[in-house]
């Protein structure tokens, strides 16, 4: 994407991970930050770890990036960036309804400005309907789309996935849709308008589950009582306990697994319709076999006969094992100030080669006054 420019105005998690992904396949990005505060994630700590004076949540995700520093409101400063806005091929923003408007930097706006551009707006619940008003953050659209009822055991209560993981769904849906209208942009010189909401990426998300809903009659999801890693698969599908961790379990026949486990128990549950109906006590006879002896045990006898399991691990486990390390999937990037951190690279492989950059974040309105040089601010 080498000679793509975007112009990204949007802020927090969701729309900054679409345009970290551009930025990582080659693209120019420019984030249009205001005086002072700048992106509000600069600031949002998800955990007390400061880096370089900043949120460790704002270096994650805005590494590869350029920040020029304006106010929108006023005008002279405005006219700068729309002549930006004029060389650029994407513009992105993740803002309320409303607010774009007032900023200038609405569709109606921006196309008459640049008509080709591809224009980006990730909204937490669309523009229109009595939500579109209401904050679009992770937690709140889990808890609304029913995400949050999929996850734990029975008797649980609602239990959200422990990460961003609406933000960055969305922010992944809206850079597919940047990427389709960019090919029709170079190919046919027409750009278009991406338009993309966390609540359908979390509904999307859930296209399994929902489409079962609506087959089954709409039942209720009925999540197993223990071991749960999935409310409609039968057993064994779980996260077990061991004698020395746990290990997983994926779909399997039980009696096979009853033979190689040595658990005689087991072989009672011949017909695949059991594993359904009664999965909450095939769960509980593998629960309390598998803690008797330690994973490794275990996976030494199930791996070889193809079973698909694999043992939990932590971020060190994980970390310290060679297969880990043969993905390089750690890469270090280095301020302009110098300050140097180790960060995730972008997980896409072209022609045999990773896309890593060195490029590190840019602080608040660092690179000003080389983009107004650049070009002709």
């Amino acid at each position: 994407m080498e000679g793509i420019l975007v112009i990204d105005f949007s802020q927090y998690l969701s729309a900054p991970s679409a345009s970290l992904r551009l930025a990582d396949l080659g693209a120019c990005v420019i984030k249009i930050e205001q005086p002072n505060t700048g992106d509000r994630c600069r600031s949002l700590y998800f955990s007390n770890l400061v880096m370089n004076d900043e949120s460790s949540m704002f270096h994650a995700i805005n590494r590869n990036k350029l920040s020029y520093q304006a106010d929108m409101k006023n005008q002279t400063e405005r006219e700068k960036v729309y002549k930006l806005i004029q060389q650029a091929d994407v513009l992105i923003h993740n803002f309320r309804p409303g607010v774009v408007e007032r900023l200038g930097i609405d569709y109606n706006t921006i196309t008459s400005i640049q008509p080709d551009i591809v224009y980006a707006e990730l909204s937490g619940y669309g523009k229109e309907g009595v939500w579109k008003d209401k904050p679009g953050l992770d937690l709140l659209i889990q808890s609304i789309s029913g995400l949050t009822q999929l996850n734990g055991n029975e008797g649980d209560g609602p239990v959200p996935i422990g990460l961003g993981v609406v933000d960055i769904l969305s922010g992944a849906h809206l850079c597919q849709g940047i990427l389709a209208c960019l090919f029709r942009k170079t190919s046919g010189g027409q750009g278009g308008r991406v338009e993309v909401s966390m609540l359908e990426s979390a509904l999307e998300y859930q296209f399994e589950s929902v489409t079962a809903y609506f087959c089954d009659g709409g039942e209720p999801t009925v999540r197993p009582k223990t071991n749960s890693a999935h409310a409609y698969l039968g057993a064994p599908y779980g996260v077990y306990p061991t004698n020395n961790g746990f290990i997983a379990l994926a779909m399997g026949q039980i009696p096979v697994l009853g033979e190689l486990l040595g658990c005689p128990s087991l072989k009672k549950y011949p017909q695949p319709a059991s594993w359904f109906t009664q999965r909450d006590e095939i769960k509980e006879i593998l629960s309390d076999h598998l803690k008797t002896k330690n994973t490794q045990d275990w996976l030494d006898v199930l791996e070889p006969a193809d079973i698909w399991c694999a043992e939990v691990m932590d971020w060190k486990t994980l970390f310290d094992t060679e297969a880990f390390k043969m993905l390089n999937m750690i890469q270090e990037v280095t301020m302009r100030d110098g300050y140097r951190f180790k960060t995730t690279r972008c997980p896409i492989q072209i022609n045999g080669e990773w896309l890593t950059s060195e490029c590190g974040t840019p602080k608040l309105g660092e690179n000003t006054e080389e983009i107004k040089k650049k070009f002709s601010l």
